[in-house]
């Protein structure tokens, strides 16, 4: 009996062995290939992408565990034709039930280490490091300086006239959000931008130049901090492929920093319920080259300096025939002179 016995033993052994191997096999390979998340647009991307990986990896030997056990009992203690006897009686088992109490306890602690570590890494505990101030513009301010004719104008300017300037949030140092790395503590950002949640729309302003957006453009590999407020409700902006998600409060400014690692064109969202149009509260940011972004911002503040009429298109129909014909003149290299030895 004791011979057979130890033949049952073994073959068990073996085989809860090999299935713990592949188990783990399964599981690190899905955790590193689950191509859940968008792709990777930002420095701090990998750090999330890790993590998560980590959590989907413990997930995944979790749920295979669990289920194939439910599955293997249900085949294994299913009932057979004829027995209709009790089952074998079963007492408790004091170390089964530290096993499954304690592992828990130490993946959890586990995570929340990392995911500590994670946050610490991306300045999560010291936003305000930089001492950027977060200058920012009334509404009435910014609705001024965008031009008339862009999509975003006309609503924003009329919701911004109601909105007095001293209404806006005060301008000390962010304490919540993600700011600079420990190893960029103390150092400027490369790109400030003021971002302001309203509903339902974001609007940027580059204080340096002062030119003012309503989609967000950074130049790729520089180091870009946004100062975050809201006129109105709490928002909360979020940009999937940076991983990157920070409420916009009223008075209490929140700071986002981050460097682009891939030019193209991210959608922005707003995640936090903030009205009936909550959905459509959306907007892009742009990565660019250095050149693409100097371009960009060099004819964003001609654009915003000139006057209406130069700023919109003009009715062709409206216009002189010389103010017509001056544009392809010019470039045809017609001058006065010629024109005069014509009319002679």
């Amino acid at each position: 009996m004791a011979e057979e016995k130890e033949k049952q033993t073994v073959p068990s052994s073996i085989l809860a062995l090999v299935a713990g191997i592949v188990i783990t096999v399964v599981s690190v390979w899905y955790g590193q290939n689950n191509h859940l998340l968008p792709e990777q647009a930002s420095a701090q991307a990998p750090l999330v992408d890790d993590f998560f990986n980590v959590m989907i990896t413990i997930g995944t030997a979790l749920f295979i565990v669990v289920e194939g056990a439910i599955v293997l009992f249900a085949i294994q203690f299913r009932h057979r034709p004829g027995d209709d006897g009790d089952g074998v009686p079963i007492s408790e088992n004091f170390g089964l039930e530290v096993f499954w109490t304690a592992i828990p306890a130490i993946l959890v602690i586990g995570l929340g280490v990392y995911s500590v570590e994670v946050y610490r890494d991306m300045g999560g505990f010291d936003p305000g490091a930089s001492q950027v101030m977060a200058h920012v513009h009334s509404p009435s301010h910014m609705a001024h300086k965008m031009p008339r004719g862009s999509a975003i104008a006309a609503p924003l300017i009329a919701q911004s006239e109601e909105v007095a300037a001293d209404e806006m949030p005060p301008a000390p140092d962010a304490k919540y959000g993600f700011g600079g790395t420990p190893a960029e503590e103390g150092k400027q950002p490369d790109v400030t931008v003021n971002v302001t949640g309203m509903q339902y729309a974001w609007i940027f302003n580059y204080p340096e130049s002062n030119v003012t957006s309503g989609e967000l453009h950074v130049p790729i590999g520089k180091d870009v901090q946004l100062n975050l407020s809201a006129v109105d409700v709490i928002h909360s902006f979020w940009m999937p492929q940076f991983r990157l998600k920070q409420d916009a409060i009223p008075g209490i400014p929140t700071e986002l920093r981050f460097v682009a690692i891939k030019t193209g064109d991210y959608p922005v969202f707003c995640a936090e319920l903030c009205g009936s149009y909550h959905g459509a509260m959306r907007t892009r940011v742009i990565v660019h080259t250095q050149e693409e972004y100097d371009s960009w911002l060099k004819e964003s503040q001609v654009a915003q300096q000139q006057d209406l009429n130069q700023a919109v298109a003009v009715n062709p129909a409206n216009l002189s025939a010389s103010e017509f014909l001056a544009p392809y003149a010019s470039e045809m290299g017609i001058k006065a002179e010629t024109l005069a030895q014509l009319h002679k």
